[in-house]
């Protein structure tokens, strides 16, 4: 802690305890301005993951659609030769 005192006028102890409750007050701003920096960015990123899972999932489902379609079409093909040999 630096405090400044002029060689003439030594600080008080009121003097004190209003500097270091300013620099308290003053280091407690900046932490709480960090905090809501941090969970700000944390939100966004939070979004954006949900989103990108969102879209993924999207994806998912048309890939396991047209898995199972044609997994249909490769049964029903199957069926159709083996009915159509015998």
């Amino acid at each position: 802690m630096t405090t400044k005192q002029s060689p003439s006028a030594p600080m008080t102890n009121s003097d004190e305890i209003i500097t270091l409750l300013t620099e308290i007050r003053d280091a407690e701003r900046d932490h709480f301005l960090e905090y809501k920096r941090v969970t700000t960015r944390s939100l966004e990123l939070q979004q954006e993951a949900v989103g990108r899972q969102a879209k993924v999932i999207a994806l998912y489902k048309r890939a396991l659609i047209f898995s199972f379609c044609l997994v249909a079409f490769i049964l029903i093909l199957i069926v159709y030769l083996l009915t159509k040999i015998r």
